[in-house]
């Protein structure tokens, strides 16, 4: 990934566009997860209701703290055991959670990546939506041309890059108690 492509991905985020990126197992949709108009973008893009919800990642855990109820410290020790990772942890959404975001749910599931191009692009911007980059029930893009086929000019910009090594989207689990809502990955990408 080269600076000026970091620099248009951000740019493009910062006017109120929707980008593409690498994440940790497949390629990813993204907008400024204020921005309304950009969060239903993207789901008209991907053909996703908004009652669902989506999830936001960032570079650092303060880059959250607007989306936060306060929560017990036994909580985020658990969140932060895997951070920065591939785990998504739904947590009580904060009073300024936008409903677009949270969907019909009372938390927002939130992930502190270690990709490169996912922390890079967060450090410039504050949190991204990440949801996968493909319309509602087809699989999800897992190249730069994939992404292209199912977007073609409808998105802003699309940051090139080399996906993680997992095999499969990342875990998903409820912060209170620990329980999986969505199955680890399996090792690595083959």
């Amino acid at each position: 990934m080269k600076s000026w492509e970091l620099r248009r991905a951000a740019a493009s985020v910062e006017a109120g566009g929707v980008v593409a990126y690498p994440t940790e197992a497949v390629f990813g949709l993204g907008c400024d997860p204020l921005d309304e108009r950009a969060v239903l973008r993207l789901l008209a893009l991907k053909r996703r209701p908004w009652s669902k919800g989506l999830i936001l990642v960032a570079a650092a855990w303060r880059q959250f703290l607007p989306y936060l109820r306060r929560s017990d410290s036994a909580m985020r020790a658990r969140l932060r055991a895997t951070w920065p990772g591939p785990v998504t942890w739904v947590v009580p959404a904060g009073r300024e959670t936008p409903e677009w975001i949270r969907g019909r749910h009372a938390g927002v599931a939130l992930r502190v990546s270690a990709h490169p191009c996912i922390r890079a692009l967060c450090l410039r911007t504050g949190p991204l939506v990440s949801t996968s980059a493909n319309p509602r029930r087809c699989p999800p893009a897992l190249t730069a041309r994939r992404v292209r086929a199912y977007f073609g000019d409808r998105l802003d910009y699309l940051l090139a890059g080399a996906l993680g090594q997992l095999s499969a989207p990342t875990e998903i689990r409820e912060a209170a108690s620990g329980a999986v809502l969505r199955g680890s990955p399996r090792g690595a990408a083959a």
